[in-house]
């Protein structure tokens, strides 16, 4: 496996003063199996509430991709007191970079895929529903097309900022500079167009931290836009779960281990490989 750790600054012509790193987890081609495969690329957005980004949300997660044959790359995207748009742009240079590893890394561009848990769910969500807006070209001068997820991944995601949103997430997103960008612009579900990519969603019935109306309101808004969607809803466990198994729960927190839950990752990879 080729594992690299980039600095955002180091890989942007625009965002020079970005903290952000990414940790790229890259599987070698084998010429007893495919030496000339190409692999789709899952970038994880880990949650945290934009005040950090969780490791359970991380490399975890990573590996778990890899050892299903996918490349995987973790983005740590700028938290408060670094504010909007600055993270979306972090994660739109990403996507922008891992289709320039094509040949190094063994990338099929038509396959990058972000995938988000919670808050990371919102910003994964944010590139699908706001990569061809102009924002993306006027800050970091690169083509829209370049910058496009051909699909998304959200984890128990943070979408409305209306009734059912968590209030920490877009304090910590916005903070002083709410005066000046309005919430509800960045409420995703009043932002889907057909141009939004097929997305897998799931979400627990009873998530006390994030409401599962957050993932009800996104695959509304991809029905009406005849946008693809495979949603699951689980019928009761924790906010943060993760993997749902002991690689991912919180200090062994036997609410954090679940079997049945832990099912939603065999059916993302299986609908990956429908994309």
């Amino acid at each position: 496996m080729i594992y690299e750790k980039l600095r955002i600054k180091d890989i942007s012509r625009k965002l020079k003063n970005s903290e952000a790193i990414i940790s790229a987890y890259i599987p070698e081609n084998s010429e007893e199996i495919n030496i000339n495969k190409k692999r789709e690329t899952i970038i994880i957005c880990p949650g945290g509430g934009y005040e950090f980004t969780s490791d359970r949300e991380a490399e975890p997660i990573a590996l778990k991709f890899v050892a299903q044959g996918f490349n995987a790359v973790v983005i740590r995207y700028s938290i408060a007191p670094v504010r909007y748009p600055t993270a979306l742009l972090e994660l739109a240079e990403t996507v922008r970079y891992v289709r320039e590893k094509e040949k190094e890394w063994n990338v099929d561009t038509e396959k990058v895929i972000v995938c988000g848990f919670s808050a990371g769910g919102h910003l994964a969500g944010s590139l699908g529903v706001l990569w061809n807006n102009e924002i993306i070209e006027k800050y970091l001068d690169i083509k829209n097309e370049e910058v496009k997820p051909n699909a998304m991944i959200l984890c128990y995601p943070v979408i409305s900022s209306g009734e059912f949103a968590h209030k920490g997430s877009f304090d910590s997103l916005l903070g002083e500079k709410e005066a000046e960008i309005s919430r509800e612009n960045l409420s995703l579900e009043k932002l889907v167009s057909i141009e939004t990519p097929k997305t897998f969603l799931w979400h627990t019935f009873d998530d006390g931290t994030v409401p599962v109306q957050n993932s009800l309101l996104f695959s509304n808004a991809l029905a009406s836009n005849k946008v693809q969607f495979e949603l699951h809803i689980y019928p009761s466990g924790v906010h943060g779960l993760g993997l749902c198994e002991e690689i991912t729960a919180m200090n062994g927190r036997s609410e954090h281990i679940n079997s049945h839950i832990a099912s939603w990752f065999n059916l993302a990879c299986q609908w990956i490989k429908t994309l």
